[in-house]
Protein backbone atom coordinates (compact mmCIF):
# COMPACT_ATOMS: atom_id res chain seq x y z
CA UNK A 1 0.00 0.00 0.00
CA UNK A 2 1.66 3.52 -1.05
CA UNK A 3 1.72 5.75 2.04
CA UNK A 4 -0.64 8.11 0.81
CA UNK A 5 -3.13 5.54 0.92
CA UNK A 6 -2.04 4.49 4.60
CA UNK A 7 -2.40 8.41 5.32
CA UNK A 8 -6.03 7.95 3.98
CA UNK A 9 -6.90 5.04 5.96
CA UNK A 10 -5.32 7.03 9.38
CA UNK A 11 -7.70 9.69 8.71
CA UNK A 12 -10.59 7.76 8.02
CA UNK A 13 -9.52 6.10 11.50
CA UNK A 14 -9.46 9.24 13.63
CA UNK A 15 -12.72 10.19 12.46
CA UNK A 16 -14.56 7.56 13.00
CA UNK A 17 -12.89 7.44 16.54
CA UNK A 18 -13.92 11.00 16.93
CA UNK A 19 -17.48 10.40 15.62
CA UNK A 20 -17.75 7.15 18.58
CA UNK A 21 -16.14 9.41 20.76
CA UNK A 22 -18.66 11.90 20.28
CA UNK A 23 -21.48 9.64 20.09
CA UNK A 24 -20.66 8.70 23.73
CA UNK A 25 -20.28 12.03 24.77
CA UNK A 26 -23.20 12.97 23.70
CA UNK A 27 -25.22 10.01 25.56
CA UNK A 28 -23.40 10.34 28.75
CA UNK A 29 -25.39 13.47 29.66
CA UNK A 30 -28.98 11.44 29.30
CA UNK A 31 -27.20 8.45 30.98
CA UNK A 32 -25.69 10.40 34.05
CA UNK A 33 -29.43 12.05 34.31
CA UNK A 34 -30.75 8.77 34.28
CA UNK A 35 -28.88 7.29 37.29
CA UNK A 36 -29.43 10.11 39.94
CA UNK A 37 -33.11 9.21 38.73
CA UNK A 38 -32.53 5.58 39.74
CA UNK A 39 -30.82 6.08 43.04
CA UNK A 40 -33.64 8.32 43.85
CA UNK A 41 -36.19 5.88 43.27
CA UNK A 42 -34.46 2.94 44.68
CA UNK A 43 -33.45 5.78 47.65
CA UNK A 44 -37.27 6.55 48.01
CA UNK A 45 -38.83 2.91 48.03
CA UNK A 46 -35.89 2.15 50.75
CA UNK A 47 -37.61 4.61 52.87
CA UNK A 48 -40.77 3.81 52.31
CA UNK A 49 -40.27 -0.03 53.57
CA UNK A 50 -41.52 -1.06 57.02
CA UNK A 51 -38.14 -2.28 58.57
CA UNK A 52 -39.27 -5.14 61.36
CA UNK A 53 -36.58 -7.14 63.06
CA UNK A 54 -36.08 -11.15 63.01
CA UNK A 55 -34.48 -12.46 65.95
CA UNK A 56 -33.75 -16.28 66.05
CA UNK A 57 -31.07 -18.26 66.85
CA UNK A 58 -29.63 -19.49 63.40
CA UNK A 59 -26.74 -20.91 64.57
CA UNK A 60 -25.08 -23.10 67.46
CA UNK A 61 -27.52 -26.02 69.11
CA UNK A 62 -30.96 -24.53 68.31
CA UNK A 63 -30.13 -23.54 64.50
CA UNK A 64 -32.45 -25.84 63.04
CA UNK A 65 -35.97 -24.72 65.01
CA UNK A 66 -34.25 -21.10 65.11
CA UNK A 67 -34.56 -21.07 61.13
CA UNK A 68 -37.77 -22.81 60.66
CA UNK A 69 -39.27 -20.21 63.04
CA UNK A 70 -37.81 -17.63 61.21
CA UNK A 71 -38.85 -19.68 57.76
CA UNK A 72 -42.87 -18.80 59.08
CA UNK A 73 -42.14 -15.55 59.53
CA UNK A 74 -40.57 -14.80 55.85
CA UNK A 75 -43.71 -16.28 54.48
CA UNK A 76 -46.20 -14.11 56.21
CA UNK A 77 -44.42 -11.36 55.29
CA UNK A 78 -44.03 -12.34 51.42
CA UNK A 79 -47.87 -13.53 52.11
CA UNK A 80 -48.69 -9.66 53.19
CA UNK A 81 -46.18 -8.28 50.93
CA UNK A 82 -48.48 -10.37 47.58
CA UNK A 83 -51.23 -7.96 49.41
CA UNK A 84 -49.67 -4.43 49.34
CA UNK A 85 -47.74 -4.99 53.04
CA UNK A 86 -48.72 -2.82 55.77
CA UNK A 87 -49.95 0.51 55.90
CA UNK A 88 -49.33 1.07 51.85
CA UNK A 89 -45.76 0.16 52.80
CA UNK A 90 -44.18 -3.50 51.87
CA UNK A 91 -42.52 -4.93 54.69
CA UNK A 92 -38.62 -5.90 55.25
CA UNK A 93 -37.23 -8.16 57.22
CA UNK A 94 -34.09 -7.62 58.62
CA UNK A 95 -32.76 -11.10 59.92
CA UNK A 96 -30.55 -11.51 63.19
CA UNK A 97 -28.62 -14.18 64.69
CA UNK A 98 -28.65 -14.79 68.59
CA UNK A 99 -27.00 -17.97 70.00
CA UNK A 100 -26.79 -17.11 73.97
CA UNK A 101 -28.39 -14.21 75.65
CA UNK A 102 -25.60 -11.63 75.31
CA UNK A 103 -26.18 -12.17 71.63
CA UNK A 104 -29.61 -11.22 71.72
CA UNK A 105 -28.97 -8.18 73.67
CA UNK A 106 -26.50 -7.08 71.24
CA UNK A 107 -28.49 -8.02 68.27
CA UNK A 108 -31.49 -6.30 69.71
CA UNK A 109 -29.44 -3.10 70.14
CA UNK A 110 -28.28 -3.67 66.09
CA UNK A 111 -31.77 -4.00 65.22
CA UNK A 112 -33.13 -0.69 67.13
CA UNK A 113 -30.46 1.53 66.63
CA UNK A 114 -28.32 1.00 63.28
CA UNK A 115 -31.38 -0.94 61.43
CA UNK A 116 -34.44 1.23 63.06
CA UNK A 117 -36.67 -1.26 63.25
CA UNK A 118 -40.13 -0.62 64.11
CA UNK A 119 -40.71 -4.16 65.87
CA UNK A 120 -38.52 -6.65 66.36
CA UNK A 121 -40.49 -10.71 66.38
CA UNK A 122 -38.48 -14.09 67.38
CA UNK A 123 -37.36 -15.57 69.30
CA UNK A 124 -38.10 -19.45 70.37
CA UNK A 125 -35.73 -19.78 72.66
CA UNK A 126 -37.13 -18.63 76.46
CA UNK A 127 -33.46 -17.35 77.91
CA UNK A 128 -33.03 -15.35 74.46
CA UNK A 129 -36.55 -13.78 74.88
CA UNK A 130 -36.04 -13.08 78.40
CA UNK A 131 -33.16 -10.91 77.69
CA UNK A 132 -33.60 -9.71 74.47
CA UNK A 133 -37.18 -8.20 75.57
CA UNK A 134 -35.76 -6.37 78.27
CA UNK A 135 -33.92 -3.84 76.48
CA UNK A 136 -36.34 -3.53 73.68
CA UNK A 137 -39.02 -2.33 76.32
CA UNK A 138 -36.73 0.50 77.31
CA UNK A 139 -37.29 1.58 73.81
CA UNK A 140 -40.30 1.41 73.83
CA UNK A 141 -40.08 -0.69 70.51
CA UNK A 142 -42.67 -3.85 70.31
CA UNK A 143 -41.53 -7.01 70.53
CA UNK A 144 -44.13 -9.70 69.84
CA UNK A 145 -43.24 -13.22 71.03
CA UNK A 146 -43.84 -16.22 68.49
CA UNK A 147 -42.23 -19.63 70.00
CA UNK A 148 -40.75 -19.47 73.76
CA UNK A 149 -42.52 -20.50 76.21
CA UNK A 150 -41.25 -19.47 79.98
CA UNK A 151 -44.11 -18.22 82.29
CA UNK A 152 -41.74 -15.50 82.69
CA UNK A 153 -41.77 -13.41 80.02
CA UNK A 154 -45.25 -12.02 80.18
CA UNK A 155 -44.97 -11.67 83.86
CA UNK A 156 -42.85 -8.61 83.60
CA UNK A 157 -45.34 -5.92 83.47
CA UNK A 158 -44.00 -5.05 79.83
CA UNK A 159 -46.51 -2.88 78.03
CA UNK A 160 -45.33 -3.60 74.63
CA UNK A 161 -44.56 -7.40 74.81
CA UNK A 162 -46.95 -9.59 73.53
CA UNK A 163 -46.58 -13.66 72.81
CA UNK A 164 -48.96 -15.38 70.43
CA UNK A 165 -47.88 -18.81 71.20
CA UNK A 166 -48.45 -21.05 74.49
CA UNK A 167 -46.83 -20.73 77.61
CA UNK A 168 -45.31 -23.06 79.89
CA UNK A 169 -48.05 -23.73 81.97
CA UNK A 170 -50.21 -24.78 78.92
CA UNK A 171 -47.50 -27.18 78.33
CA UNK A 172 -47.81 -28.18 81.99
CA UNK A 173 -51.54 -28.91 81.68
CA UNK A 174 -51.49 -30.83 78.65
CA UNK A 175 -48.23 -33.08 79.52
CA UNK A 176 -50.46 -34.14 82.56
CA UNK A 177 -53.65 -34.28 80.40
CA UNK A 178 -51.79 -37.08 78.42
CA UNK A 179 -51.18 -38.70 81.83
CA UNK A 180 -54.73 -38.58 83.23
CA UNK A 181 -56.76 -38.73 79.91
CA UNK A 182 -54.53 -41.18 77.58
CA UNK A 183 -52.45 -43.06 78.53
CA UNK A 184 -53.85 -44.12 82.43
CA UNK A 185 -57.11 -45.50 80.13
CA UNK A 186 -55.03 -47.19 78.12
CA UNK A 187 -53.36 -48.74 80.57
CA UNK A 188 -56.42 -49.94 82.63
CA UNK A 189 -54.47 -47.97 85.72
CA UNK A 190 -55.42 -45.54 88.66
CA UNK A 191 -53.18 -42.36 87.60
CA UNK A 192 -52.47 -41.54 90.97
CA UNK A 193 -51.00 -45.35 90.54
CA UNK A 194 -48.56 -44.05 88.06
CA UNK A 195 -45.10 -42.95 89.17
CA UNK A 196 -43.71 -39.81 87.16
CA UNK A 197 -40.08 -39.14 87.23
CA UNK A 198 -39.30 -35.16 85.58
CA UNK A 199 -36.46 -34.86 84.12
CA UNK A 200 -35.73 -31.47 82.26
CA UNK A 201 -32.46 -28.91 81.73
CA UNK A 202 -31.86 -26.46 83.69
CA UNK A 203 -32.64 -24.06 81.32
CA UNK A 204 -35.74 -20.81 81.51
CA UNK A 205 -38.13 -22.72 79.14
CA UNK A 206 -37.72 -26.30 80.19
CA UNK A 207 -37.53 -25.03 83.84
CA UNK A 208 -40.73 -23.04 83.84
CA UNK A 209 -42.49 -25.85 82.26
CA UNK A 210 -41.17 -28.20 85.24
CA UNK A 211 -42.07 -25.86 87.79
CA UNK A 212 -45.65 -25.81 86.57
CA UNK A 213 -46.04 -29.54 86.19
CA UNK A 214 -44.88 -29.73 89.34
CA UNK A 215 -47.45 -27.57 90.63
CA UNK A 216 -50.14 -28.96 88.83
CA UNK A 217 -49.26 -32.50 89.42
CA UNK A 218 -50.74 -32.14 93.27
CA UNK A 219 -53.82 -31.06 92.22
CA UNK A 220 -54.26 -33.62 89.65
CA UNK A 221 -53.84 -36.31 92.30
CA UNK A 222 -50.63 -37.79 90.44
CA UNK A 223 -47.74 -38.66 92.08
CA UNK A 224 -43.84 -37.08 90.64
CA UNK A 225 -41.24 -40.01 92.35
CA UNK A 226 -38.30 -37.73 91.31
CA UNK A 227 -37.37 -34.77 89.88
CA UNK A 228 -33.62 -34.29 88.19
CA UNK A 229 -32.61 -31.23 86.54
CA UNK A 230 -29.73 -31.33 84.33
CA UNK A 231 -27.43 -28.65 83.38
CA UNK A 232 -27.81 -27.64 79.89
CA UNK A 233 -25.50 -29.11 77.43
CA UNK A 234 -24.55 -31.96 79.51
CA UNK A 235 -24.41 -34.62 76.92
CA UNK A 236 -24.48 -37.45 79.86
CA UNK A 237 -28.09 -38.52 80.11
CA UNK A 238 -27.54 -41.93 79.55
CA UNK A 239 -26.41 -41.79 83.41
CA UNK A 240 -29.88 -40.90 84.83
CA UNK A 241 -30.93 -44.22 83.72
CA UNK A 242 -30.16 -46.63 86.53
CA UNK A 243 -31.96 -43.82 89.05
CA UNK A 244 -34.90 -44.10 86.69
CA UNK A 245 -34.99 -47.45 87.28
CA UNK A 246 -34.34 -47.86 90.56
CA UNK A 247 -37.40 -45.26 91.03
CA UNK A 248 -39.34 -47.38 88.85
CA UNK A 249 -40.16 -44.87 86.88
CA UNK A 250 -43.68 -45.48 84.62
CA UNK A 251 -44.37 -42.33 82.52
CA UNK A 252 -40.76 -39.90 82.20
CA UNK A 253 -41.93 -36.52 81.54
CA UNK A 254 -38.98 -34.28 79.73
CA UNK A 255 -39.80 -30.93 78.83
CA UNK A 256 -37.99 -28.82 76.27
CA UNK A 257 -35.23 -31.69 76.05
CA UNK A 258 -32.79 -31.27 73.04
CA UNK A 259 -31.52 -33.70 70.16
CA UNK A 260 -27.85 -33.68 72.07
CA UNK A 261 -30.04 -34.65 75.63
CA UNK A 262 -32.41 -37.24 73.90
CA UNK A 263 -30.39 -39.29 72.03
CA UNK A 264 -28.03 -40.29 74.73
CA UNK A 265 -30.50 -40.90 76.85
CA UNK A 266 -32.64 -43.63 74.61
CA UNK A 267 -28.97 -44.78 74.21
CA UNK A 268 -28.53 -45.49 77.44
CA UNK A 269 -31.90 -46.87 78.24
CA UNK A 270 -31.23 -49.33 75.18
CA UNK A 271 -28.25 -50.34 77.07
CA UNK A 272 -29.21 -50.69 80.10
CA UNK A 273 -32.31 -53.07 78.36
CA UNK A 274 -34.84 -51.27 80.23
CA UNK A 275 -37.21 -48.17 79.30
CA UNK A 276 -40.30 -46.96 81.16
CA UNK A 277 -43.82 -47.36 79.95
CA UNK A 278 -44.32 -43.99 77.90
CA UNK A 279 -41.81 -41.46 77.52
CA UNK A 280 -43.70 -37.90 77.29
CA UNK A 281 -41.25 -34.59 75.75
CA UNK A 282 -42.78 -31.12 75.57
CA UNK A 283 -41.23 -29.62 72.64
CA UNK A 284 -37.61 -29.25 72.14
CA UNK A 285 -35.79 -32.04 69.86
CA UNK A 286 -38.46 -34.41 70.86
CA UNK A 287 -40.30 -33.02 67.30
CA UNK A 288 -37.80 -33.41 65.13
CA UNK A 289 -37.39 -36.03 62.46
CA UNK A 290 -33.43 -35.88 62.91
CA UNK A 291 -33.84 -36.73 66.53
CA UNK A 292 -36.20 -39.69 65.71
CA UNK A 293 -33.95 -41.02 62.58
CA UNK A 294 -30.93 -40.65 65.40
CA UNK A 295 -32.49 -42.91 67.89
CA UNK A 296 -34.15 -45.24 65.52
CA UNK A 297 -36.60 -47.72 65.98
CA UNK A 298 -36.66 -47.54 70.38
CA UNK A 299 -38.28 -43.66 69.67
CA UNK A 300 -41.64 -45.75 68.23
CA UNK A 301 -44.36 -44.38 70.47
CA UNK A 302 -42.52 -41.23 72.30
CA UNK A 303 -44.86 -38.61 73.16
CA UNK A 304 -44.86 -35.04 72.66
CA UNK A 305 -46.81 -31.73 73.59
CA UNK A 306 -45.81 -29.02 71.24
CA UNK A 307 -47.34 -26.36 68.98
CA UNK A 308 -49.21 -27.50 66.31
CA UNK A 309 -48.16 -30.24 64.11
CA UNK A 310 -49.19 -31.05 60.22
CA UNK A 311 -50.94 -34.22 60.72
CA UNK A 312 -54.38 -32.63 62.32
CA UNK A 313 -57.20 -32.12 62.16
CA UNK A 314 -58.08 -29.48 59.49
CA UNK A 315 -61.18 -28.66 60.11
CA UNK A 316 -59.95 -27.27 63.66
CA UNK A 317 -56.84 -25.69 61.98
CA UNK A 318 -58.10 -24.71 58.35
CA UNK A 319 -55.35 -24.12 56.45
CA UNK A 320 -52.57 -26.21 58.10
CA UNK A 321 -52.27 -28.30 54.47
CA UNK A 322 -52.29 -25.13 52.86
CA UNK A 323 -49.33 -23.83 54.29
CA UNK A 324 -47.15 -27.11 53.87
CA UNK A 325 -47.89 -26.70 50.30
CA UNK A 326 -46.45 -22.90 50.02
CA UNK A 327 -43.47 -23.90 52.27
CA UNK A 328 -42.18 -26.76 50.33
CA UNK A 329 -42.95 -24.71 47.04
CA UNK A 330 -40.81 -21.91 48.41
CA UNK A 331 -37.81 -24.06 50.10
CA UNK A 332 -38.21 -27.49 48.48
CA UNK A 333 -39.19 -29.57 51.15
CA UNK A 334 -41.80 -30.32 53.83
CA UNK A 335 -41.71 -28.12 56.86
CA UNK A 336 -39.34 -29.80 59.29
CA UNK A 337 -41.18 -28.83 62.40
CA UNK A 338 -44.54 -27.24 63.22
CA UNK A 339 -42.29 -24.03 64.55
CA UNK A 340 -42.56 -22.41 61.18
CA UNK A 341 -46.65 -23.07 60.95
CA UNK A 342 -46.85 -21.24 64.79
CA UNK A 343 -44.62 -18.35 63.66
CA UNK A 344 -46.22 -17.61 60.42
CA UNK A 345 -49.64 -17.22 62.06
CA UNK A 346 -48.31 -15.41 64.96
CA UNK A 347 -46.87 -12.88 62.46
CA UNK A 348 -50.05 -12.43 60.84
CA UNK A 349 -51.88 -11.40 63.73
CA UNK A 350 -49.24 -8.90 64.57
CA UNK A 351 -49.59 -7.55 61.04
CA UNK A 352 -53.22 -7.45 61.08
CA UNK A 353 -52.87 -5.65 63.77
CA UNK A 354 -50.81 -2.91 62.77
CA UNK A 355 -52.65 -2.74 59.64
CA UNK A 356 -55.65 -1.54 61.84
CA UNK A 357 -53.65 0.37 64.24
CA UNK A 358 -53.35 2.69 61.11
CA UNK A 359 -49.70 4.01 62.54
CA UNK A 360 -46.88 3.07 63.32
CA UNK A 361 -47.51 4.00 67.36
CA UNK A 362 -46.53 1.73 70.01
CA UNK A 363 -49.93 2.96 71.70
CA UNK A 364 -52.24 2.50 68.92
CA UNK A 365 -50.72 -0.92 68.33
CA UNK A 366 -51.08 -2.18 71.86
CA UNK A 367 -54.92 -1.10 71.62
CA UNK A 368 -55.65 -2.75 68.03
CA UNK A 369 -53.76 -6.16 69.48
CA UNK A 370 -55.19 -6.41 73.02
CA UNK A 371 -58.79 -5.71 70.92
CA UNK A 372 -58.05 -8.68 68.61
CA UNK A 373 -60.64 -11.08 69.13
CA UNK A 374 -60.26 -14.75 66.92
CA UNK A 375 -62.43 -17.53 67.84
CA UNK A 376 -60.50 -20.82 68.07
CA UNK A 377 -60.73 -23.50 65.35
CA UNK A 378 -60.46 -20.75 63.00
CA UNK A 379 -56.10 -20.51 62.20
CA UNK A 380 -54.18 -22.72 60.65
CA UNK A 381 -52.83 -23.47 63.75
CA UNK A 382 -56.18 -23.90 65.68
CA UNK A 383 -55.77 -21.25 68.16
CA UNK A 384 -57.83 -18.31 68.99
CA UNK A 385 -56.27 -15.15 69.66
CA UNK A 386 -57.40 -12.52 72.39
CA UNK A 387 -54.56 -11.00 74.80
CA UNK A 388 -54.77 -10.61 78.39
CA UNK A 389 -53.09 -6.97 79.86
CA UNK A 390 -50.05 -8.65 80.35
CA UNK A 391 -49.60 -9.45 76.45
CA UNK A 392 -50.10 -13.17 76.82
CA UNK A 393 -52.45 -15.04 73.71
CA UNK A 394 -55.19 -16.93 76.19
CA UNK A 395 -56.73 -18.79 73.33
CA UNK A 396 -53.42 -20.53 72.36
CA UNK A 397 -52.90 -24.82 73.07
CA UNK A 398 -50.25 -26.83 72.39
CA UNK A 399 -51.77 -30.66 71.42
CA UNK A 400 -50.20 -33.98 72.10
CA UNK A 401 -48.45 -35.72 69.25
CA UNK A 402 -46.90 -38.95 69.01
CA UNK A 403 -44.48 -40.85 66.70
CA UNK A 404 -46.23 -43.99 64.97
CA UNK A 405 -44.83 -45.67 62.16
CA UNK A 406 -41.80 -42.82 61.65
CA UNK A 407 -44.31 -40.07 61.40
CA UNK A 408 -45.38 -37.50 64.28
CA UNK A 409 -49.44 -37.51 64.60
CA UNK A 410 -52.19 -35.57 66.79
CA UNK A 411 -53.45 -37.54 69.03
CA UNK A 412 -55.46 -35.29 71.88
CA UNK A 413 -57.46 -33.55 72.06
CA UNK A 414 -60.04 -35.47 69.99
CA UNK A 415 -61.19 -32.54 67.57
CA UNK A 416 -57.35 -32.81 66.49
CA UNK A 417 -56.59 -36.07 66.17
CA UNK A 418 -55.79 -37.61 63.01
CA UNK A 419 -54.65 -41.40 64.67
CA UNK A 420 -55.45 -42.95 68.25
CA UNK A 421 -52.75 -42.85 71.02
CA UNK A 422 -50.81 -46.17 71.46
CA UNK A 423 -49.85 -47.41 74.73
CA UNK A 424 -46.53 -48.90 74.02
CA UNK A 425 -42.87 -47.33 73.87
CA UNK A 426 -40.68 -48.49 71.45
CA UNK A 427 -40.63 -50.61 68.33
CA UNK A 428 -43.39 -53.71 68.43
CA UNK A 429 -42.47 -57.38 69.86
CA UNK A 430 -40.86 -59.61 67.31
Amino acid sequence: MSAAATALLHRRALVLGTAAIAAVARRRPAQAQQQPQQQQQQAGAAANELRLGALFPLSGSLALPGDESFRGVELAVEERNAQGGVLGRPIRLVKADAADPAQAVAEARRLMGQERVAAILGTHSSALSLAASQVVELQGIPYIELGAVADAITERGFQNLFRTCPRASDYAAVALDAVTEVLAPLYAADPAALKLTLVYEDAPGAQSIAAAIEQQAGRRGVQLVEKIAYPSRSGDLAALVPRLRGVGTDILLHPGGQQSDIVPLFRGMQEANWRPRMVVGAGGGYSLAETARAVGPGFEGVMNVDVTQFAVQERIAPGAGEFAEAYKRKYGSEPRTGDSLANAVGARVFLDALQRAGALDKDRLRAALLATDIAEGTTATGWGVRFDEKGQNQRARPFLVQWQDGHLVTVFPAAAAVAQPRARLGPPPG
